[in-house]
């Protein structure tokens, strides 16, 4: 793998109760880069995600993450990626800033700027309110609070604008591009809606039915569908 690349699979196959739902998926995404996963819902798009930060394994093909393999760099590839996958689960009881700390603490991380990440996510000034209070847009913005919180090299981002407004959308949207410009991460952010990730990806990756199909710049996909 070149060192231009944050992600490779080659031909991932994953199969659940005898059935391929993941068929030959091969992904390439550039560092520095946003990278739109395209795919209706049950395309696929959750499964290859998960495989990638390993809950879930491949019956077949390989991935390397950030120069190195999955199997054999778990612990060094876990601590440089950040992720939302699926629902984000809190401790309902305990407040943002709280939530926050015990996964600082899992990932054996000190001296993080808490106060200015909840900032970032607009989640300032959230206090001691319990997460038990907060709205769905308010905890997507604390799951990515959390997936960014240690400063990962890699995003891994599934439908992350779930729950926000049309404002909120576009302020994640800043958020995404300020941290590839400014803090150096890749993302991947999966969607079934184009709109959803046109203003911010460099290159899409069309998932249909478990494979990708094609992975093109976004002017090549507009394209494609203004003459379709």
């Amino acid at each position: 793998m070149t060192n231009g690349l944050a992600v490779k699979t080659i031909d991932l196959v994953k199969t659940f109760d005898g059935k391929e739902v993941i068929k030959n998926c091969n992904m390439t995404v550039h560092k520095g880069s946003i990278y739109g996963f395209l795919g209706a819902n049950g395309a696929g798009k959750t499964t290859v995600f998960k495989m990638l930060i390993g809950l879930l394994i491949p019956n077949a093909g390989n991935i390397e993450i950030l120069g190195l393999n999955r199997v054999d760099k778990e612990n060094e590839i876990l601590k440089n990626i950040g992720s939302i996958i699926e629902t984000p689960m809190f401790y309902e009881h305990l407040s943002a800033r709280e939530n926050l700390e015990i996964h600082l603490s899992y990932m054996g991380i000190l001296n993080s700027n808490i106060e200015g990440t909840l900032e970032m996510v607009g989640l300032k000034g959230t206090g001691k309110q319990p997460v038990s209070k907060f709205s769905l847009g308010m905890r997507q913005r604390l799951g990515i609070a959390r997936a960014i919180i240690h400063n990962p090299q890699l995003l891994i981002l599934d439908e992350p604008i779930n729950g926000l407004d049309p404002v909120g959308i576009r302020q994640m949207r800043e958020l995404f591009l300020e941290l590839v410009k400014n803090h150096d991460m890749t993302i991947l952010i999966s969607s079934h809606i184009l709109s959803e990730i046109e203003h911010i990806a460099d290159t899409i990756g069309v998932i249909v039915d478990g494979q990708i199909l094609e992975e093109v710049s976004l002017s090549s996909i507009k394209d494609k569908f203004l003459m379709d």
